[in-house]
């Protein structure tokens, strides 16, 4: 990556921070299970989303890792007991989806006039892998939880799909997000000739 892609990952991982925080914190939606416990909406995998489709795979990848250090921490040690277990899985699930995502968007949307549209499946779908990944997850540590966790998810990322899919159709937020992308173009000025006049 060059440093336009750096400054984009680390713009990206601190906006999934920050959404992370705010819905967790600020303003927590919780689904709760009677006698089973509850967990709480993280819209953290919309700067996951936003990286994956602009970005490609890896930057999407990397963004989705980062961006889940905070939720994984919060569900492991503040809510949870699960401790470094869910430090390290829920940033490599939300990595996952940064993956799928990137390479589904680059492998099917060749129409960018058809993109916003397109969006909206693919981020349905490249849920799929962290949603197994998931369930594999809480099988083995707790499996009470699944019934909570993957519905609350699933509500998550049909929410994020229409809301990136609108942002994906924003002419102006993708020209914003594509400077992070493109190099400047440099104008080559005409070599001039000066010759010295002979006295």
């Amino acid at each position: 990556m060059d440093s336009k892609q750096t400054a984009f990952v680390a713009i990206m991982s601190a906006l999934g921070t920050f959404l992370s925080g705010i819905t967790l914190h600020v303003a927590p939606i919780s689904i709760n299970l009677p006698g089973q416990g509850g967990a709480a909406l993280d819209l953290s995998h919309v700067a996951t989303f936003i990286a994956a489709i602009f970005g490609g795979p890896y930057i999407g990848a990397l963004t989705g890792f980062l961006s889940g250090i905070y939720a994984g921490y919060y569900f492991g040690y503040v809510i949870g007991s699960l401790g470094l277990v869910s430090l390290i899985g829920v940033p490599i699930g939300k990595a996952l989806t940064g993956l799928a995502a990137g390479f589904l968007y680059k492998k099917l949307v060749k129409n960018t006039s058809k993109s916003s549209t397109l969006s909206i499946p693919i981020i349905l779908i490249s849920y799929i892998p962290e949603c197994i990944f998931t369930v594999f997850y809480f099988l083995y540590l707790l499996p009470f939880m699944i019934p909570i966790v993957i519905p609350k998810a699933w509500i998550e990322i049909a929410i994020m799909s229409f809301l990136i899919g609108a942002l994906v159709g924003n002419t102006g937020f993708k020209e914003f997000i594509l400077r992070f992308f493109s190099t400047p173009k440099i104008e080559k000025t005409p070599n001039i000739m000066v010759k010295r006049k002979k006295q």
